[in-house]
């Protein structure tokens, strides 16, 4: 049986979410055959009254901060946050970086543990656009000592991030596979001196390859820009690609 496919919905892009709201994105998304959506805590205009009408249409609940603010502190209220709009929405799984985390930060993981025992929300660690919280040295400092502290995580592998920070996905894929526990199918292409998320087909990347070196039986969520006339057509048929492969 094939992995369930998502879809991020900053996809449709801030000025489609601005415009429709995620609710209308997360319906047109199931209505394209998306098995459910990832929600963007960056997009809410108003979450009080957003996040409870999407309820049961999201499996993953991506917040905007990272886990240790400037400075190496263990930020438990943006957390907290994260792991309330999840749990709000109805979804298992919050998507968070780990921000500043450095080497002064390792003692702060036991705060991490205990503020996880409390939820039933599953926290995955995503490789961001920053050296500091996306780089392969970063990430395996950062399991490497959360093993240590005896926490077991899972990490949201997004394909086209390496690019930005200036690394091989494939290679990246090779090291944290194991780790791996929902995929962002993202493809990235150089334009202008400067990095753009594209769909798999247009990538410079050996996608298919870094794919192969991944989880197959995890969800993997389109994000990158779905645009067209007939949005839904467009939603359908790239929903149709990433549930082939």
């Amino acid at each position: 049986m094939p992995p369930p496919v998502l879809i991020s919905l900053s996809s449709f892009g801030a000025a489609e979410t601005g415009r429709h709201g995620q609710l209308w994105c997360a319906q047109l998304a199931r209505a394209a055959g998306a098995d459910s959506v990832e929600v963007r805590g960056e997009l809410l205009r108003d979450p009080a009254s957003e996040l409870p009408a999407m309820a049961g249409l999201a499996s993953v609940y991506s917040s905007p901060e990272g886990l240790w603010a400037e400075g190496g502190w263990l930020d438990s209220a943006a957390l907290g946050r994260g792991i309330a709009a999840a749990t709000t929405l109805g979804a298992r799984r919050l998507k968070m970086s780990i921000g500043d985390f450095g080497p002064g930060s390792h003692g702060s993981l036991w705060g991490l543990k205990v503020q996880l025992a409390e939820t039933r929300i599953e926290l995955v660690i995503e490789n961001d656009q920053t050296v500091s919280a996306g780089s392969l040295p970063a990430l395996q400092a950062f399991f490497d000592a959360a093993d240590r502290a005896g926490l077991d995580l899972g990490m949201t592998f997004d394909m086209g991030n390496w690019h930005w920070v200036g690394e091989c996905p494939l290679q990246a894929a090779q090291a944290l596979g194991r780790r791996v526990r929902y995929v962002h199918c993202k493809g990235a292409q150089r334009l202008s001196a400067k990095w753009v998320a594209v769909p798999l087909a247009d990538s410079v990347a050996p996608w298919r390859a870094v794919l192969r070196a991944l989880p197959a039986d995890v969800p993997r969520a389109i994000e990158y820009p779905l645009i067209g006339d007939d949005l839904l057509a467009v939603t359908r048929d790239q929903v149709a690609h990433i549930r082939s492969l």
